[in-house]
Protein backbone atom coordinates (compact mmCIF):
# COMPACT_ATOMS: atom_id res chain seq x y z
CA UNK A 1 0.00 0.00 0.00
CA UNK A 2 1.31 3.42 -0.99
CA UNK A 3 0.80 5.85 1.88
CA UNK A 4 1.45 9.58 1.72
CA UNK A 5 2.23 11.20 5.08
CA UNK A 6 1.20 14.84 5.28
CA UNK A 7 2.48 17.12 8.03
CA UNK A 8 0.26 20.24 8.01
CA UNK A 9 1.98 23.30 9.48
CA UNK A 10 0.74 26.75 8.60
CA UNK A 11 2.48 29.86 9.87
CA UNK A 12 -0.47 31.45 11.63
CA UNK A 13 -1.61 30.43 15.10
CA UNK A 14 -3.71 32.26 17.68
CA UNK A 15 -3.40 30.07 20.80
CA UNK A 16 0.41 29.94 20.68
CA UNK A 17 1.86 32.40 18.12
CA UNK A 18 3.97 30.59 15.48
CA UNK A 19 3.80 27.44 17.55
CA UNK A 20 4.89 25.08 14.77
CA UNK A 21 8.34 26.66 14.62
CA UNK A 22 8.51 27.78 18.27
CA UNK A 23 11.26 25.99 20.28
CA UNK A 24 9.92 23.41 22.71
CA UNK A 25 12.75 22.56 25.11
CA UNK A 26 15.54 22.82 22.58
CA UNK A 27 13.88 22.15 19.24
CA UNK A 28 10.96 23.54 17.22
CA UNK A 29 7.62 21.86 17.83
CA UNK A 30 7.38 20.54 14.28
CA UNK A 31 10.68 18.69 14.61
CA UNK A 32 9.15 16.14 16.97
CA UNK A 33 6.61 15.05 14.36
CA UNK A 34 9.10 15.17 11.50
CA UNK A 35 11.49 12.89 13.39
CA UNK A 36 8.68 10.39 14.07
CA UNK A 37 7.57 10.38 10.44
CA UNK A 38 11.05 9.90 9.00
CA UNK A 39 11.66 6.88 11.24
CA UNK A 40 8.65 5.06 9.78
CA UNK A 41 9.40 2.10 7.52
CA UNK A 42 5.89 1.85 6.06
CA UNK A 43 5.23 5.40 4.87
CA UNK A 44 5.91 5.78 1.16
CA UNK A 45 6.58 9.52 1.25
CA UNK A 46 6.60 12.26 3.91
CA UNK A 47 5.73 15.80 2.83
CA UNK A 48 5.11 19.13 4.50
CA UNK A 49 2.10 21.28 3.66
CA UNK A 50 2.84 24.85 4.69
CA UNK A 51 2.46 28.46 3.62
CA UNK A 52 5.36 29.68 5.77
CA UNK A 53 8.88 30.17 4.42
CA UNK A 54 10.61 29.69 7.78
CA UNK A 55 8.78 26.41 8.48
CA UNK A 56 9.47 25.21 4.94
CA UNK A 57 13.18 26.03 5.12
CA UNK A 58 13.60 24.34 8.49
CA UNK A 59 11.69 21.21 7.46
CA UNK A 60 13.74 20.80 4.29
CA UNK A 61 16.91 20.80 6.39
CA UNK A 62 15.52 17.87 8.38
CA UNK A 63 14.91 15.88 5.20
CA UNK A 64 11.20 16.41 4.60
CA UNK A 65 10.00 16.98 1.05
CA UNK A 66 8.18 20.25 0.38
CA UNK A 67 6.85 19.83 -3.17
CA UNK A 68 4.53 22.84 -3.03
CA UNK A 69 3.63 25.94 -1.04
CA UNK A 70 0.16 25.75 0.45
CA UNK A 71 -2.17 28.37 -1.09
CA UNK A 72 -3.23 31.27 1.10
CA UNK A 73 -6.90 30.25 1.00
CA UNK A 74 -5.95 26.91 2.62
CA UNK A 75 -3.86 28.50 5.39
CA UNK A 76 -6.57 30.37 7.28
CA UNK A 77 -8.11 29.60 10.68
CA UNK A 78 -11.28 28.38 8.98
CA UNK A 79 -9.52 26.28 6.33
CA UNK A 80 -10.60 22.64 6.48
CA UNK A 81 -8.18 19.78 6.98
CA UNK A 82 -9.74 17.71 4.22
CA UNK A 83 -9.17 20.49 1.67
CA UNK A 84 -5.51 20.63 2.70
CA UNK A 85 -5.24 16.87 2.16
CA UNK A 86 -6.99 17.03 -1.20
CA UNK A 87 -4.65 19.77 -2.33
CA UNK A 88 -1.63 17.57 -1.61
CA UNK A 89 -3.12 14.50 -3.28
CA UNK A 90 -4.14 16.48 -6.35
CA UNK A 91 -0.63 17.89 -6.63
CA UNK A 92 0.82 14.40 -6.93
CA UNK A 93 -2.04 13.07 -9.04
CA UNK A 94 -1.29 15.75 -11.62
CA UNK A 95 2.21 14.27 -11.82
CA UNK A 96 0.82 10.72 -12.18
CA UNK A 97 1.99 9.93 -8.66
CA UNK A 98 -0.89 8.30 -6.81
CA UNK A 99 -1.36 7.03 -3.27
CA UNK A 100 -3.78 4.52 -1.78
CA UNK A 101 -4.05 6.27 1.57
CA UNK A 102 -3.00 9.33 3.52
CA UNK A 103 -1.49 9.49 6.99
CA UNK A 104 -2.09 12.88 8.62
CA UNK A 105 0.48 13.77 11.30
CA UNK A 106 -0.32 16.95 13.19
CA UNK A 107 2.65 18.75 14.80
CA UNK A 108 0.44 19.74 17.73
CA UNK A 109 0.62 16.15 19.01
CA UNK A 110 4.40 15.88 19.32
CA UNK A 111 5.01 12.86 21.54
CA UNK A 112 4.39 9.77 19.42
CA UNK A 113 6.18 6.54 20.44
CA UNK A 114 8.60 5.57 17.68
CA UNK A 115 6.58 2.48 16.71
CA UNK A 116 3.12 4.10 16.72
CA UNK A 117 2.99 5.12 13.05
CA UNK A 118 3.96 1.73 11.66
CA UNK A 119 1.77 -0.14 14.15
CA UNK A 120 -1.14 2.05 13.06
CA UNK A 121 -0.49 1.37 9.38
CA UNK A 122 -0.29 -2.38 9.98
CA UNK A 123 -3.58 -2.28 11.90
CA UNK A 124 -5.21 -0.21 9.18
CA UNK A 125 -4.14 -2.60 6.42
CA UNK A 126 -5.30 -5.59 8.46
CA UNK A 127 -8.74 -4.17 9.27
CA UNK A 128 -9.46 -2.87 5.74
CA UNK A 129 -11.54 0.04 7.07
CA UNK A 130 -12.07 3.46 5.49
CA UNK A 131 -9.91 5.04 8.16
CA UNK A 132 -8.00 4.56 11.38
CA UNK A 133 -7.54 6.99 14.28
CA UNK A 134 -5.43 6.88 17.41
CA UNK A 135 -7.44 7.01 20.62
CA UNK A 136 -7.31 7.18 24.39
CA UNK A 137 -9.73 5.66 26.87
CA UNK A 138 -12.14 8.20 28.35
CA UNK A 139 -11.24 8.54 32.07
CA UNK A 140 -13.88 6.94 34.28
CA UNK A 141 -14.86 10.27 35.88
CA UNK A 142 -15.80 11.60 32.43
CA UNK A 143 -17.57 8.45 31.27
CA UNK A 144 -20.93 9.26 29.58
CA UNK A 145 -22.66 6.98 32.07
CA UNK A 146 -21.69 9.37 34.86
CA UNK A 147 -22.14 12.68 33.00
CA UNK A 148 -25.18 14.93 33.31
CA UNK A 149 -26.53 17.70 31.12
CA UNK A 150 -28.73 20.60 32.16
CA UNK A 151 -32.32 20.80 30.89
CA UNK A 152 -34.26 24.00 30.13
CA UNK A 153 -35.67 23.89 33.66
CA UNK A 154 -32.18 23.67 35.19
CA UNK A 155 -32.72 20.03 36.06
CA UNK A 156 -29.89 17.59 35.59
CA UNK A 157 -30.46 14.77 33.10
CA UNK A 158 -28.06 11.89 32.66
CA UNK A 159 -26.40 11.97 29.25
CA UNK A 160 -26.31 8.21 28.82
CA UNK A 161 -29.90 7.57 29.86
CA UNK A 162 -30.30 4.53 27.58
CA UNK A 163 -28.10 2.41 29.83
CA UNK A 164 -28.63 1.76 33.51
CA UNK A 165 -26.50 3.85 35.86
CA UNK A 166 -23.22 2.12 36.65
CA UNK A 167 -22.76 1.59 40.37
CA UNK A 168 -18.97 1.46 40.28
CA UNK A 169 -16.01 2.13 38.00
CA UNK A 170 -15.51 -1.57 37.20
CA UNK A 171 -18.96 -1.84 35.63
CA UNK A 172 -18.55 1.14 33.30
CA UNK A 173 -18.61 0.59 29.55
CA UNK A 174 -15.34 1.59 27.84
CA UNK A 175 -15.42 4.70 25.65
CA UNK A 176 -12.67 6.26 23.53
CA UNK A 177 -11.74 9.70 22.27
CA UNK A 178 -9.44 10.78 19.41
CA UNK A 179 -6.09 12.06 20.66
CA UNK A 180 -4.97 13.62 17.35
CA UNK A 181 -1.73 11.68 16.97
CA UNK A 182 -2.66 9.52 13.95
CA UNK A 183 -5.23 9.76 11.17
CA UNK A 184 -5.02 7.32 8.27
CA UNK A 185 -7.60 7.43 5.47
CA UNK A 186 -8.08 5.75 2.12
CA UNK A 187 -7.77 8.16 -0.79
CA UNK A 188 -11.10 6.96 -2.21
CA UNK A 189 -12.79 7.82 1.09
CA UNK A 190 -11.38 11.35 1.00
CA UNK A 191 -12.62 12.07 -2.51
CA UNK A 192 -15.77 9.96 -2.81
CA UNK A 193 -17.12 10.51 0.71
CA UNK A 194 -15.49 13.90 1.33
CA UNK A 195 -14.41 12.64 4.73
CA UNK A 196 -11.27 11.68 6.63
CA UNK A 197 -13.29 9.10 8.58
CA UNK A 198 -15.62 7.42 6.12
CA UNK A 199 -18.19 4.81 7.13
CA UNK A 200 -15.88 2.39 8.92
CA UNK A 201 -13.26 3.52 11.44
CA UNK A 202 -10.71 1.29 13.09
CA UNK A 203 -8.48 2.45 15.93
CA UNK A 204 -5.23 2.03 17.76
CA UNK A 205 -4.92 2.84 21.45
CA UNK A 206 -1.88 5.07 21.82
CA UNK A 207 0.23 5.97 24.83
CA UNK A 208 -0.58 8.60 27.44
CA UNK A 209 2.18 10.75 25.91
CA UNK A 210 -0.09 11.34 22.91
CA UNK A 211 -2.66 12.91 25.19
CA UNK A 212 -0.81 16.23 25.01
CA UNK A 213 -2.34 18.17 22.13
CA UNK A 214 -1.03 21.73 21.96
CA UNK A 215 -3.65 24.36 21.23
CA UNK A 216 -2.99 27.08 23.82
CA UNK A 217 -0.28 28.30 26.19
CA UNK A 218 -1.44 25.99 28.97
CA UNK A 219 -0.97 23.00 26.66
CA UNK A 220 2.47 24.31 25.73
CA UNK A 221 3.48 24.52 29.38
CA UNK A 222 2.20 21.00 29.94
CA UNK A 223 4.37 19.77 27.05
CA UNK A 224 7.41 21.55 28.50
CA UNK A 225 6.81 19.96 31.89
CA UNK A 226 6.39 16.57 30.27
CA UNK A 227 9.82 16.80 28.64
CA UNK A 228 11.45 18.14 31.80
CA UNK A 229 10.16 15.13 33.76
CA UNK A 230 11.61 12.81 31.12
CA UNK A 231 15.00 14.48 31.52
CA UNK A 232 15.06 14.25 35.31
Amino acid sequence: MRILAIIPARGGSKGVPRKNIKPLIGKPLIEYTINSALKSKLLTKVVLSSDDEEIISFSKKLGVEVPFIRPENLAKDESSTIDVIKHALNHFSDKNENYDSVCLLQPTTPFRPKSLIDLSISQFVKNKTDSLVSVQIVPHQFNPNWIYEKTENNILKRLDSKNSLAKNRQSLKTYYYRDGAIYITKTDTIFKQNSIYGKTISYIESSKDCNINIDNIEDWEEAENHIKKRLM
